[in-house]
């Protein structure tokens, strides 16, 4: 009876070591090639519209379908804060750009995506506004869900691919 039981116990750590660490392993590095996919894509898509200074439905529709290409879906936030160049302060310096002057107002993800509803828009950005954008899974992976079955280590509502990206515009755009 002593040797059967070892036997079904190696077998099954057998099993488990040929087949599940494996089977764990490719799927974080498949987690990881997700990771470096949206990663770059993320900050590729925000230096182009600082360094040009528009964005345009088709940039946005080319970065959603770049980050989708790795097979999860994701809620991709976007943050424009655009540089008020009437603060409506009485000031005694001659410069309205100098630092501690300068006003804010944002525009957030819905705001932005209005804007570019119509087939061709463009959003022309000026120099200084500050544009970003964070990405995140909103599915579960199958590195995620393998975590979650052998260690408990993530819950239902974390995420494990995310990227973020901001930066200053340099130059003018000029919209449509």
């Amino acid at each position: 009876m002593g040797d059967s039981l070892i036997t079904v116990v190696a077998i099954a750590l057998a099993a488990v070591l040929m087949f599940v660490f494996p089977l764990m392993t490719m799927t974080d590095r498949t987690d990881d090639i997700s990771q470096l996919t949206v990663s770059t894509a993320t900050t590729e898509f925000v230096d182009d519209v600082r360094t040009t200074g528009k964005l345009t439905s088709d940039k946005y529709g080319k970065f959603v379908e770049n980050i989708s290409s790795t097979g999860n879906t994701y809620d991709v936030e976007m943050e424009l804060k655009v540089l008020d160049e009437n603060p409506g302060k009485k000031t005694t310096q001659a410069k309205a750009t100098k630092i501690g002057e300068n006003v804010y107002y944002s525009w957030y993800t819905s705001q932005i995506l209005d804007s570019l509803e119509t087939e061709g828009a463009v959003l022309a950005l000026k120099e200084g506004d500050i544009f970003s954008t964070s990405v995140k899974n909103t599915n579960n992976t199958i590195g995620q869900q393998l975590k979650n079955f052998f260690y408990s280590v993530t819950g239902n509502d974390s995420y494990s691919i995310a990227a973020e990206h901001a930066g200053i515009v340099t130059a003018n755009g000029t919209g449509k």
